[in-house]
Parts: structure tokens; C-alpha cells; sequence
């Protein structure tokens, strides 16, 4: 039992600590890729894609400070005595982590990756460019930042865990927020990549894209905050012994997290379609966000029903 709990406690602390950065040394090295094919294409504009590639990294940085974050709570300023419920916690923590940042690490790239080759092609629009870049990041870290409030809120109850059902209970409240980022994940970086490699190819559309992008990808971030929702009543809700509600929390946080996949991807390419077709004709964008935003919420409702019956599953179990 205690080379279990030392696996679970010391695996956690890695996994924390090594599959974030995995996603963003991915992400960042990518990105230098892309501004030295940049710079290869347009050497004039070196100054403005060095600045978007240094910007698009540092965002990147928050993924791995929050694993390295996270570990090291663990590691110098957890429980005294780590038992088999509070091990079991971390892992918790640890999927919250490192599967929004491996996933974040990744998808950011995207976008960084086409604003460079875009202030190749419009080495005089570089500054709005790099505004409109920062923009789609920094919705694309929300993820992440999720994922820290989940683990957060774990860490918290890790001093005072009474059963291995609420260990477990733990495990699936950072399992849930962790899978329930896939889609939308995917989702956001489609759209980012359509969006900023727009901006390139039409300047005279950026004002419609810039109010398409704020719309667009919080639609796409919807079916991410019925995880978080689950995530937060699964923390707070002790199941102490009671076998069945910790099946039916279970239940709720599968429910939820798996649902949010099909709608998060495919709302990111009904919105990576209408942005290619607002470049092509910005004088139809009236008509094409309103479809686009439309397709989109009936598209997330397929999400809303997954979150209703994990509501139903948690509360009438």
C-alpha cells in the first residue's frame, strides 16, 4: 500500500510537472518555425514577426508555470502524511493540469503560426495583426486557466480528505475539466488559425473579424464551462461512503466531458468557415455571422443536453 500511495504521489508531482511542458516546448518550437519560414518569406517585416513570435511564447509559458506551480505545492507544501485518498486527489490535480496544458501547449501554435506567415504577406499591418493574435491566444489559454481553479479547489481539500470515495471523487472533479477541454480546445485553435490567417489575406476585413472573433469563440468555449460547472459540484460535494453517489458523480463528470467533444470541434469549424468566406466577401458579413452564430447554437446544444443530464444524474441520483 505504500509503494501505491508513493507512486500515485510522486507520478502525480511528474506528470504535472512534464506533460505541460511537453505541449508548450511543442507549441513554442513550432512557432519559431514558422517565423523563420516567416522571415525566409518577407525579411523586411523581421522585426514585427520576431515581436509576434516572442509574444506567442510567452503566453505559452503560463501552462508550464502552472504544472511547475502545481508540483511544487505538492512536493514541499502538501499534507504531511499522504495517504491513499489524498494520493489519489493529486492524480486529480495532476489530469487537470497537464491535459489542459499539453492540449494548450499545442493548439496556440496555430494561430501564432499563421499571424507570422500574415505579417509576411502584410509587412505593413503588423501591429494589428499582432493585436488580433493576442486576442485569439489569450482566449485559447482559458482552458488552462480552468484547469488551475479545479486544481486549486483539489489542493484545498486534500488536508482533510476522509475516504478513498472522495479521493476518487477528486480524481474524476480534475478528469472531467481535463477531457472537457478537448473539443473546445480543438475547436478554438481551427477557428484561431482561420481567423488570423484571414486577417493576412484581406487587411480591410480585420474590423468584422475582430467582433466575429469575440462572438465566435466564446460559443466555442460554452460546452467548456458546463465541465467547469461539474467540476466545481463535484468538488464540493462529500460522498463520505455512500457508494452510489460516487457512481453518479462519476457518471456526471463522464457525461458532461465527453458530450462537450463533437460540439467544441465542429462549432470551430462552422466559425473557421464563416470567417474564410467573410475574407472572401466582407460585404456579406451580416448574413454570414448570423448563420455561423446560429449553426453554432444549435450545434451547442447537443452540449446543453449532456450538461443536463449530468445535472440530473448528480442531483436526482
Amino acid at each position: 500500500m505504500t509503494d501505491l500511495v508513493s507512486l500515485l504521489h510522486y507520478g502525480s508531482i511528474g506528470l504535472m510537472a512534464c506533460v505541460s511542458t511537453i505541449g508548450v516546448g511543442m507549441g513554442q518550437g513550432s512557432i519559431s518555425r514558422a517565423a523563420i519560414d516567416a522571415i525566409n518569406i518577407q525579411p523586411a517585416a523581421q522585426s514585427n514577426i520576431v515581436r509576434i513570435a516572442v509574444f506567442g511564447m510567452v503566453l505559452l509559458e503560463f501552462a508550464a508555470i502552472a504544472g511547475v506551480t502545481f508540483a511544487l505545492f505538492l512536493l514541499f507544501g502538501g499534507p504531511a502524511c499522504v495517504t491513499l485518498p489524498v494520493a489519489v486527489g493529486e492524480v486529480g490535480i495532476a489530469l487537470a493540469i497537464s491535459i489542459t496544458g499539453l492540449l494548450i501547449g499545442i493548439a496556440s501554435y496555430y494561430p501564432a503560426k499563421e499571424a507570422c506567415l500574415a505579417v509576411a504577406r502584410q509587412p505593413f499591418f503588423g501591429q494589428p495583426i499582432l493585436r488580433f493574435m493576442l486576442l485569439s491566444q489569450s482566449i485559447i489559454q482559458t482552458p488552462v486557466i480552468f484547469g488551475f481553479i479545479i486544481g486549486m479547489f483539489i489542493r484545498a481539500q486534500l488536508i482533510c480528505i476522509p475516504t478513498l470515495y472522495d479521493g476518487i471523487r477528486l480524481l474524476f472533479a480534475g478528469l472531467c475539466i481535463g477531457l472537457g477541454s478537448l473539443g473546445p480546445a480543438i475547436g478554438l485553435a481551427l477557428f484561431a488559425q482561420q481567423a488570423c490567417r484571414g486577417v493576412g489575406r484581406n487587411p480591410g476585413a480585420y474590423a468584422s473579424l475582430m467582433s466575429f472573433t469575440f462572438i465566435s469563440q466564446a460559443i466555442i468555449e460554452t460546452p467548456l464551462l458546463f465541465s467547469l460547472l461539474i467540476s466545481l459540484l463535484c468538488v464540493s460535494t462529500q460522498v463520505c461512503y455512500d457508494l452510489t453517489a460516487l457512481y453518479a458523480l462519476i457518471s456526471a463528470c463522464l457525461c458532461v466531458s465527453i458530450g462537450t467533444f463533437g460540439p467544441g470541434i465542429s462549432s470551430g469549424r462552422t466559425a473557421a468557415a464563416a470567417c474564410k468566406q467573410i475574407v472572401e466577401r466582407p460585404e456579406q458579413y451580416s448574413i454570414l455571422s448570423k448563420t455561423s452564430m446560429f449553426g453554432q447554437g444549435i450545434i451547442d446544444s447537443s452540449a446543453i443536453y449532456a450538461f443536463l443530464i449530468a445535472l440530473m444524474i448528480f442531483f436526482f441520483r
